[in-house]
């Protein structure tokens, strides 16, 4: 029984671990923290390097803790393999690059990706050469007639989008891009191969800023690129060149938080789903934002790309009349759940779109997004749902 045939929840604490084969074998994947590694011939070493033989020359090159994080997440994507960076953002990047982002070149992405990731298509890929075409990825078929016209070299999309949580049908975008000649690449760290795992869907590449949920106990900066091995073989070879490869600490950290991601998901979906319900029968909320309710406007698209009625941890809502001072006070006024600029955590965390994730945004641009002066994100945690809720409410009363 391999552990690709598993559970996810089996997966999660088994994969990756206990790969390298010794007279003896840890039970928990060691940190190798060294920069070089020996041999017994000199050959050995320059055979490794003309990739002749598996083994181990450079942190940049690979590294044992790191590539069974790799090997981990690899089995969670149904990957053939998993390319660890330094980052989310650097994931983003690669994925980028590697699909083959170059001068005059064209890209399609959601309109209402996260901030960051708007940020570096509209300057950083534009100041080098690649056109950049925004679009509603949850107005589909725009989407599609976009694509087909366009003829982009990738197609970027959230599965669930940061912050106003719509959902891109990833099967009919990963066909529209197909016949375009186009490379999806899919952000899947709000939903996590949990809830939805775009291979099997027809994505190219998935996409996590592992910070989040992956890691989740807010004690690790790390991201992933699940593809196949051509695809992966790339990107290990930009890595190279790029230095955004991950350390070893890091990727232990992240390794150490995939055994409990399918307990912790469930929980923190569990808890979003009351929660949302909660906000929506709140006289001082304007609208409520979580794929879980019957009121989201993709909710059967939701309903099929979601069949395990788990729909993550993110709700995002609109105080009614709410400016900027008026959320500051929200925000104060909360004593459990705390103000921080990250999600998926075990904590319950809480953040202004408008001041933080997309700040660089012009108002212009986040009204044309759908962001509010109102609207508050909230990454739930695992924390009691009634504690949760208590602490929304007496923060509600401090807004008048």
């Amino acid at each position: 029984m391999g552990v690709r045939d598993l559970d996810i929840f089996t997966q999660a604490v088994h994969a990756g671990e206990r790969a390298s084969p010794s007279d003896f074998m840890p039970v928990s994947t060691p940190v190798y923290n060294t920069v070089g590694f020996l041999y017994d011939s000199v050959d050995d070493l320059h055979a490794i390097f003309a990739g002749e033989r598996a083994g181990y020359v450079y942190p940049r090159y690979g590294n044992p803790t790191v590539a069974a994080l790799e090997q981990a997440v690899a089995v969670l994507e149904g990957a053939d393999e998993a390319v660890a960076y330094a980052s989310g953002m650097a994931a983003v990047l690669g994925a980028l690059l590697g699909a083959g982002a170059q001068q005059g070149s064209t890209v399609v992405a959601a309109q209402d990706v996260y901030g960051a990731t708007y940020v570096l298509l509209s300057t950083l890929m534009t100041r080098l050469g690649v056109r950049v075409q925004f679009v509603d990825a949850a107005d589909t078929d725009t989407a599609i007639d976009l694509i087909a016209s366009e003829k982009p070299f990738a197609v970027l999309v959230e599965t669930i989008s940061n912050p106003l949580l719509k959902v891109a049908d990833v099967p009919r975008l990963a066909s529209a891009a197909h016949a375009a000649g186009a490379a999806l690449i899919v952000d899947n760290t709000f939903a996590t191969p949990c809830i939805f795992r775009p291979l099997e869907y027809g994505a190219d590449y998935v996409v996590h800023s592992a910070t989040k949920y992956l890691g989740g106990h807010g004690d690790v900066m790390a991201g992933l690129v699940a593809c196949n091995a051509e695809r992966a073989k790339i990107l290990r070879e930009q890595i190279k060149l790029t230095g955004a490869n991950l350390g070893p600490n890091e990727a232990w950290l992240t390794l150490r938080g995939l055994k409990t991601m399918p307990l912790r998901v469930r929980q923190h979906s569990i808890n979003a789903m009351l929660i949302a319900s909660w906000l929506e029968k709140q006289p001082k909320v304007e609208r409520v934002y979580y794929p879980g309710l019957r009121t989201h406007p993709q909710w059967p698209l939701v309903r099929a790309m979601f069949p395990g009625n788990c729909y993550g941890g993110m709700v995002s809502f609109e105080i009614r009349g709410a400016g900027r001072a008026e959320i500051s006070r929200f925000m104060d006024a909360l004593k459990l759940i705390l103000p921080a600029t990250t999600l998926g955590d075990v904590y319950t965390l809480v953040l202004y779109p408008a001041a933080t994730s997309h700040r660089v945004l012009s108002t212009e641009a986040r009204a044309k997004l759908g962001i509010t002066e109102g609207l508050v994100r909230l990454s739930v945690g695992i924390e009691d749902v009634s504690d949760i809720i208590a602490d929304l409410a007496q923060a509600f009363e401090s807004i008048g």
